[in-house]
């Protein structure tokens, strides 16, 4: 029996289990059992050379956007609106085929659009090259989720399952749960807090499915079952995702309205180009991107071409800034002056853990040779006292 029928013959048995106090243990054991092999799923089979032929593309510029969705739903049409790169676009099903690339030139940034193949129920066990999909997906750092706005809301569920089984989990932020594997010991089971839907017995089981039998686990939040799986698989990437509903010209003023006021929603229509200014200012604001200003000692600060920081790419402190300029020079760094939203005062002399904001302007000061005064280390004067030329006695 293959890993697929394995994974279908356990959710079967899910599904026909009663969800109550005594079935808990039972249906914690068959989530462990489908991530395994999910897990295996993703792997390359043994004694292949290689990963195959794949869709990615080198990274480039200062953010990646990966536009995913069902075939036919506006994706080329609209890497072409935002960046200018030709994306063949027709009347049928899958006619782009492979990662076509775009630059989208926003607020003096450069960022990578990627137009993906369309993606069909069941590319998550590799119909379709929804595997090599997914993948470039999982190496953005956002996702565009591009949907029509005529079909039913069920596209939305169909393609968050999908990405949700090969371990992405859209708009969430990782389980506060520690975990580490130990040598001896045990299993020590803490929490901070009064837990609701995981215990320690089923804790137990869970790692034992994995074969686990010395660790520490420390809860921090209520969480769920699939939230300790997913810690322990370890493998999980947490993204952000905009739903995009493209062709709303064809549907009532009264859906539109509804699908705006859904969270995390954006409606377009690439055929009118109406609405496509929010989605850029949407896209700005969910990938978080600071752009950083220098200025030379003496001179006026340079705005033409900002240092561009983000929280998923590093981080946004002093420190990330002096290391994305260079390596070397968060050693002669003395204290750096600050202007702009995240100073209190102007300017602000600031250390290397201060945190940026977006156009902020900066200034370096570097430590100097020696020191000043009469604390310098260095004089040109004789080193003996007896060595120096005496000076004429006043007249008086």
């Amino acid at each position: 029996m293959g890993i697929i029928e394995r994974i279908k013959e356990i959710e079967a048995e899910m599904a026909r289990t009663q969800k109550n106090k005594a079935t808990e243990y039972h249906l914690g054991q068959l989530k462990a059992k489908i991530a395994k092999l999910r897990t295996q799923l993703l792997e390359p089979p043994k004694g292949s050379s290689g990963g195959g032929d794949g869709f990615e593309v080198t990274k480039f510029g200062h953010g990646r956007v990966a536009l995913i969705g069902f075939p036919s739903v506006g994706k080329s049409t609209l890497l072409t609106m935002l960046t200018g790169t030709h994306s063949e676009a027709a009347s049928y099903e899958f006619t782009t085929l492979t990662c076509i690339p775009g630059i989208i030139h926003y607020n003096d940034t450069k960022i990578q659009l990627l137009d993906l193949p369309g993606i069909i129920e069941g590319a998550s066990e590799g119909k379709g090259r929804g595997r090599q999909v997914i993948a470039v997906a999982k190496s953005s750092d956002l996702v565009l989720m591009v949907l029509d706005a005529s079909k039913s809301e069920g596209h939305r569920q169909i393609l968050t399952k999908e990405l949700e089984a090969v371990g992405l989990r859209l708009n969430k932020r990782p389980p506060q749960i520690y975990f580490k594997k130990k040598k001896t010991g045990g299993i020590s089971f803490n929490s901070t807090l009064p837990l609701t839907h995981v215990d320690e017995k089923l804790c137990y089981q869970i790692l034992h499915e994995y074969k686990i039998h010395n660790a520490e686990v420390l809860f921090r939040e209520d969480a769920t079952v699939d939230d300790l799986i997913d810690v322990i698989e370890g493998n999980r990437k947490y993204i952000k995702c905009v739903y995009v509903y493209n062709k709303i010209d064809v549907i009532g003023i009264d859906d539109v309205d509804k699908l705006a006021r859904q969270p995390n929603s954006v409606v377009i229509s690439c055929n009118l180009k109406l609405n496509l200014d929010r989605l850029l200012s949407k896209m700005w604001e969910e990938m978080g991107l600071v752009r950083v200003y220098t200025k030379p000692q003496g001179q006026q600060p340079d705005f033409s071409d900002p240092v561009v920081l983000s929280a998923d790419r590093g981080g946004c402190s002093v420190e990330d800034f002096c290391n994305h300029i260079h390596r070397s020079l968060i050693k002669d760094v003395k204290y750096v002056l600050v202007w702009g939203s995240s100073a209190r005062h102007y300017p602000q002399h600031c250390g290397l853990g201060h945190s940026l904001q977006d156009e902020d302007v900066v200034q370096i000061v570097k430590k100097k040779e020696g020191g000043r005064g009469r604390f310098k280390s260095h004089t040109t004067g004789p080193a003996r006292i007896s060595d120096r030329e005496k000076k004429a006695p006043l007249k008086t």
